[in-house]
């Protein structure tokens, strides 16, 4: 089951205990020695060891994961925390993706019925808190807004085109008269004859 049962009695040192850790050298391995070093000395402070053990910060001997060493650069702090978060309490979010949206008392709910009522109320209420703690902290991703695009593209046939395709069926289809007229002269010798015909033609055909 992926579902931390570490706990804070206290989470009032959850963020200076962060802030110190990203803020110091990474240790060999993170002990509550080496928290005491940096000034946690309350036997409280030791509950963070399994805390971070938990969510994969550490591993079961306490040496840093290569998780650990993306988490000291401040400049990704919270968006590690966040998976770490997401990761180790992912039977939590199999139930709602936005787990750490919910209400501390939402969460222990889904933890009694996740723990099939296995932990005692009061020791739920501190998982539940922790959790609510952790989620303050971390950075969450918000969901990318679609954008949707309108594909429709309106189809119009120029004016102009129109027009010349009109003009252009329009001569096609204009009927053209051809004259086509035979003359049949005479037979004979004297010029005179063609010569009043064709004058005759020029003065009533041309």
């Amino acid at each position: 089951m992926a579902l931390p049962t570490a706990y804070l009695v206290t989470t009032k040192n959850l963020e200076p205990i962060i802030n110190s850790l990203i803020s110091a050298k990474a240790p060999d391995k993170l002990t509550g020695s080496f928290l005491k070093t940096l000034g946690y000395t309350s036997s409280n402070d030791t509950l963070y060891v399994k805390l971070f053990k938990e969510i994969g910060l550490i591993d079961a001997n306490g040496t840093p994961t290569d998780r650990y060493y993306h988490f000291i650069d401040q400049s990704q702090t919270g968006k590690v925390l966040a998976e770490c978060i997401e990761e180790g309490y992912s039977d939590l979010f199999a139930i709602n993706k936005e787990a750490y949206k919910m209400s501390e008392d939402e969460v222990k709910n889904k933890l009694k019925t996740l723990t099939q009522g296995s932990i005692e109320e009061p020791k739920l209420k501190l998982m539940s808190k922790t959790f609510k703690a952790l989620a303050e902290l971390a950075e969450w991703s918000k969901p990318k807004q679609k954008v949707e695009v309108n594909s429709t593209v309106e189809k119009e046939t120029p004016k102009a085109i129109k027009s010349e395709k009109s003009n252009d069926t329009e001569d096609r289809i204009s009927p053209t008269l051809h004259y086509n007229i035979q003359i049949h002269l005479p037979e004979t010798r004297d010029a005179a004859v063609y010569d009043a015909i064709f004058k005759s033609l020029k003065q009533h055909l041309m």
